[in-house]
């Protein structure tokens, strides 16, 4: 069968839907499947293409037996949201010619991540001229978290009500629209999507890579931490979207505890922003460290006491973080703030003790749950541990989902 998985991130981006893409590929490869990947050269979360990479021609090269087509988009230094759009057009359009370009390979199914929606309607004209099955992936609901952060107006303003029928119709041409969470699947069908075009495929860690056992006693002596230290970590994407001046707040009040330290780990759009406040504050309990390498990640996950995983309102219920399923994986007690009705709220409802739900952007309730997590945070979270076992699983997951592809090529 043949595959064509159409997203902006691919690897060798180490955070978010690039990852996910980037182990994805490969794994349907190693099960026989013809998979070509069309995407953009490596830029996030740094906002700027990885060396030896260019946004201005086309590649293609194959690795891991995967054919990789990287096309042309702009990326913007400073980010708005009229430059925003702007960069998600540029892909759109670049990677509308390397699709038509892949004509006679007959590929049976076309995979489309989103974001981004921009993608969509070449995608969607594609399959219905070539016979091929399409397939919506949401990793995040960039409508909804571009109204909920107020980017482009009120949900209920002009521009909201027009690019949410937008949307809606674009999502109802797809033979199946797939998501990684159960709330964003009910999400699909508020937004006309019919049951039975709906498939679940979550987010997964490799729980045989990423695992209670690792020792974080090395790295942590390299960073300086002394074995009475407690060490709060946020890793991953430091944009805008996350607030993440919470945790600047945070480690202002916990400075009467000179042992606990925080650690912000990661690049992005805000991390400038965030240097700053902490310089303003004269923090001297929080540090900034640079994306760390894959091989590394389960030490620094281990050498950690309290994982952070942090959003704003609004953001929770359309964005699954897929940073969680590492720290799940790696048995870390965590704080992670969303609202109760989200997903991330009903699965600590659902699993008591697999981390602690907060309210986003409620310093009160951040730093109580922070506290609590801190004080339980020896050894091993056995709740969530359990779970990453039994519901995150890699190969079980992408084993799945190469069913749910095989028996919707059968029907071409």
């Amino acid at each position: 069968m043949n595959v064509v998985i159409y997203s902006l991130n691919y690897s060798p981006e180490l955070t978010g839907i690039g990852k996910y893409n980037g182990e994805m590929a490969p794994w349907l490869a190693s099960q026989g499947y013809s998979v070509d990947v069309i995407t953009a050269p490596p830029y996030y979360p740094e906002w700027k293409v990885h060396t030896g990479f260019s946004n201005k021609k086309f590649d293609s090269n194959t690795q891991n037996n995967v054919t990789v087509h990287r096309c042309p988009l702009y990326v913007p230094t400073t980010l708005s949201t009229i430059k925003r759009l702007i960069h998600l057009a540029s892909f759109a359009f670049t990677s509308a010619f390397k699709l038509f370009s892949l004509w006679n390979k007959k590929p049976s199914v076309v995979f489309v991540v989103e974001p981004t929606l921009f993608c969509v309607p070449m995608a969607l004209l594609f399959c219905k001229l070539r016979g091929a099955k399409a397939v919506l992936h949401i990793q995040d609901y960039e409508v909804d978290a571009m109204l909920g952060l107020g980017m482009a107006g009120s949900p209920s303003g002009r521009v909201g009500r027009v690019a949410y029928v937008i949307e809606s119709w674009l999502m109802r041409r797809f033979d199946k629209v797939s998501s990684i969470s159960y709330s964003m699947l009910d999400k699909a069908k508020t937004k006309g999507v019919d049951a039975a075009q709906l498939l679940f495929f979550p987010n997964w860690s490799d729980t045989s890579f990423v695992h209670p056992g690792v020792d974080g006693t090395a790295l942590r002596k390299a960073w300086g931490i002394s074995p009475e230290d407690q060490v709060v970590l946020y890793a991953g994407n430091i944009g805008a979207k996350q607030g993440l001046e919470l945790v600047v707040e945070a480690a202002e009040r916990f400075q009467s505890r000179p042992n606990v330290k925080f650690f912000l780990v990661g690049s992005g759009a805000y991390v400038d922003a965030l240097k700053s406040m902490v310089v303003e504050r004269t923090l001297d309990n929080v540090e900034f460290k640079p994306l760390q390498a894959w091989e590394d990640v389960p030490a620094m996950l281990a050498m950690a006491d309290v994982h952070l995983v942090i959003q704003r309102k609004g953001a929770a219920d359309s964005v699954l973080p897929s940073k969680l399923t590492n720290i799940l994986s790696a048995g870390g007690f965590s704080v992670i703030t969303a609202e109760g009705h989200t997903e991330l709220g009903k699965l600590a409802e659902e699993f008591p003790g697999v981390y602690t739900c907060v309210d986003p952007e409620n310093i009160e309730a951040f730093c109580e749950g922070l506290t609590s997590e801190l004080a339980r945070s020896s050894g091993v979270n056995t709740v969530a541990r359990v779970y990453a076992e039994e519901n995150l699983n890699k190969d079980a997951i992408l084993g799945r989902f190469a069913s749910d592809l095989s028996e919707l090529s059968a029907k071409c």
